[in-house]
């Protein structure tokens, strides 16, 4: 095979950069990093690397058509945008293509621009071309998502949500669009008929959380205006409402854009497009937090008659996430090199890949997904309820343990370390801390508690207890521990043979604390020589080690 021409419209942006990354390793490739800036598509292929050649073009996309003509690129991919802004002719470079005989690719995020290209479908397939559009994590990965979850039920509701991570960095034209629409109607299907929402003046707050993973902080997502809308409910007859939002950090930029939309709709004030460039600049630099992004789909339908609801929840940690959006365009042009090539004709992407093509394009990344049934099992064990499909991981020790929610008793024996400090010593008197000491004989009695646990720890004939239950609201998915007035969310991770437990939140007397209070420590449970394990610490912050324990614990 020879060389494979690619044109990316807006190569040097951040998409069409990150497309252009993804497919460096492939040596048959020639990439046209095309756009309006010159000096800036040559700076990007000067520190272009990798097999694949990259060459600079200055182009203005309404010259497309000449350029098909000099060039004869096998494949175009529009990364420009904003799509929302394309003007009387928004499908000038797809006509192009199909007059010249090219196959043609998009980033599209505007809903109506990518319901409407079905138009062009007669023309595409008289030149034997396809035009696919919308081909991202915006109709692609989440139309995948719900034919999965769609498999065992009849979908009646859909909702989705993107969360990218803080330092993931956002293009000037997403800003544009995003803001263009804040507060102005955005199409989309409820009550089982085309209607309506605001967009960015809607809300819901939810916690991504992959079974085993660290979830996400619970965050607050808002409407957007994305191709699934309208291209997803066709397919699902029984779908009557479906919704997508996005999370962007930090809330309180989110906050402030949700007010703005409303007062946008209250007042019938124009765009406020023109705010975008602040937005921009603004969101580009206030980067603090976590460097981790998420995705989750919600189902809520019917199954044999009964009402039942599942979610699907992706975890990206670090900088693999921010790739995501260009993998379905990578997906395409290896399928492409491998001569699988898509149905010709135009239309939106939305059954471009499956979840296992996905699966493929995560493999190596710090990429995580999985399925949630919610509620839970009926009855479950609490660590059960919380860890869902990880439970299944935990050492066989571990799983007897947390495999029931009947009264037992373990016993067996234990080390117990003190931290030194006023502070530390007045905390371990106030809970009722074991003294130190090796060897100490230890009992811990489990027992049915307000659908939850109580957990009691007998050091020595020494008793200090804790409650332990399922999260809810901004602690879902984690296990909330309560000491006295003291209450700790913690995180169940699945790590190799061990199971942490993780703190994320806590409150005192039922007030939300400040995070950088959160008493901290490395606290897992392990199977070892047959045993189940412990090892506890419990530390804070301007107070140390407050106590740590470890050993092992039988069935009684």
């Amino acid at each position: 095979m020879g060389e494979t021409k690619v044109l990316i419209l807006g190569g040097y942006g951040v998409f069409g950069g990150r497309l252009a990354e993804l497919l460096a390793d492939l040596p048959q490739l020639e990439l046209i990093i095309s756009g309006r800036d010159l000096a800036r598509a040559q700076a990007f292929c000067a520190a272009y690397k990798g097999p694949a050649r990259a060459r600079p073009l200055k182009l203005d996309r309404l010259d497309i058509a000449e350029v098909l003509r000099s060039d004869r690129p096998d494949l175009v991919v529009d990364a420009s945008g904003p799509f929302q802004e394309y003007g009387d002719n928004p499908y000038i470079v797809i006509e192009a293509c199909i007059a010249a005989g090219v196959d043609y690719l998009d980033f599209a995020d505007a809903a109506d621009f990518v319901f409407g290209v079905a138009a062009l479908d007669v023309q595409a397939k008289a030149a034997g071309v396809f035009a696919l559009s919308g081909v991202s994590s915006f109709p692609v990965l989440t139309a995948a998502v719900v034919r999965e979850l769609a498999s065992d039920m009849d979908i009646v509701s859909v909702e989705g949500g993107i969360a990218p991570s803080p330092y993931a960095g956002i293009g000037l034209n997403v800003m544009r669009a995003v803001v263009g629409y804040a507060g102005a109607p955005v199409k989309l299907w409820r009550n089982g008929e085309p209607g309506q929402g605001l967009g960015l003046a809607e809300s819901l707050r939810f916690t991504v959380a992959v079974p085993g993973k660290l979830p996400l902080r619970n965050i607050h997502f808002s409407l957007v205006d994305v191709p699934d809308l309208q291209v997803i409910p066709p397919e699902h007859p029984t779908l009557r409402d479906i919704w997508m939002g996005a999370g962007p950090v930090p809330e309180i930029l989110h906050r402030v854009l949700n007010l703005l939309a409303k007062a946008r709709a209250h007042f019938e004030w124009p765009s406020l497009a023109p705010w975008s460039p602040l937005f921009y600049w603004v969101l580009n630099r206030m980067r603090f937090g976590e460097h981790r992004g998420g995705m989750f789909v919600r189902a809520r339908g019917t199954k044999v008659g009964k009402p039942v609801e599942r979610s699907w929840h992706l975890l990206a940690e670090g900088d693999d996430g921010p790739y995501i959006p260009s993998m379905a365009v990578e997906a395409i042009v290896r399928k492409l090199l491998n001569g699988i090539r898509p149905a010709t004709g135009a239309r939106p992407a939305t059954r471009a890949l499956e979840l296992a093509d996905y699966d493929e394009l995560f493999e190596g990344r710090s990429i995580h997904t999985g399925f949630r049934d919610e509620p839970s099992e009926a009855g479950a064990p609490l660590y059960k309820r919380i860890l869902g499909s990880a439970f299944d991981a935990l050492p066989a020790r571990l799983r007897e343990l947390h495999g029931t929610s009947a009264a037992r008793k373990w016993e067996d024996h234990a080390e117990v370390r003190h931290g030194n400090g006023l502070l530390a010593r007045i905390i371990r008197a106030i809970v009722g801390f074991p003294k130190a000491g090796t060897g100490v004989p230890l009992t811990v009695n489990f027992a049915p508690e307000d659908n939850g646990e109580r957990w009691t720890r007998t050091f020595d004939g020494k008793d200090f207890s804790s409650h332990q239950s399922e999260g809810s609201g901004r602690d879902t998915h984690l296990l909330v521990e309560r000491f006295g007035p003291a209450s700790f969310a913690l995180a169940l991770v699945v790590e190799g043979e061990r199971l942490l437990l993780t703190p994320r939140r806590w409150s005192l007397l039922g007030i939300p604390m400040p995070g950088f209070l959160l008493p901290k420590g490395i606290s897992f449970e392990h199977e070892e020589a047959g045993r189940f394990c412990f090892d506890v610490e419990i530390s804070a912050p301007l107070v140390g080690r407050i106590v740590a324990y470890k050993g092992s614990l039988n069935p009684v």
